[in-house]
């Protein structure tokens, strides 16, 4: 499988718990290393380089492949997925009949990602980090 996808960077919001708490969760599954994390606050992240500005980056999830190519919104997750040996969750998030429901859900989620971060990303966080410690142990 891995000799077949090309590697995927992924720009996150650092400043985001729940942004932290998936990150965390994907980086955990990246055996391949397929994967790629880029907090769009550090000096690791070009906006010039990725032709995206951090307000854009904010404003949506982006990736981009090996190749150059970039993807965002809804697209990045089934291809974080799959990257991440997730299949299940990879087929659900490709799923075309389920593109609509997930858009606007996305766009809600990414519009508010603070306030809903600040609800639920805590715990999340917490939740990952615990689970983490509990497989390496």
């Amino acid at each position: 499988m891995s000799q077949q996808l090309q590697k995927l960077s992924l720009f996150y919001d650092g400043a985001c718990p729940l942004c932290q708490a998936e990150i965390l969760f994907l980086s955990g599954r990246n055996q391949n290393q397929l994967l790629e994390f880029i907090d769009i606050n550090s000096a690791k992240y070009d906006p010039l380089k990725v032709g995206v500005s951090c307000e854009e980056a904010l404003a949506a999830m982006y990736g981009q492949y090996a190749d150059g190519t970039l993807i965002n919104g809804v697209a990045v997750f089934p291809a974080a997925y799959q990257r991440a040996n997730l299949p299940k969750l990879a087929w659900v998030f490709s799923r075309k009949s389920l593109q609509p429901m997930l858009q606007i859900g996305y766009r809600f989620f990414a519009k508010n990602r603070h306030a809903i971060s600040g609800l639920l990303g805590p715990g999340a966080l917490w939740l990952v980090k615990s689970t983490r410690l509990k497989t390496n142990q």
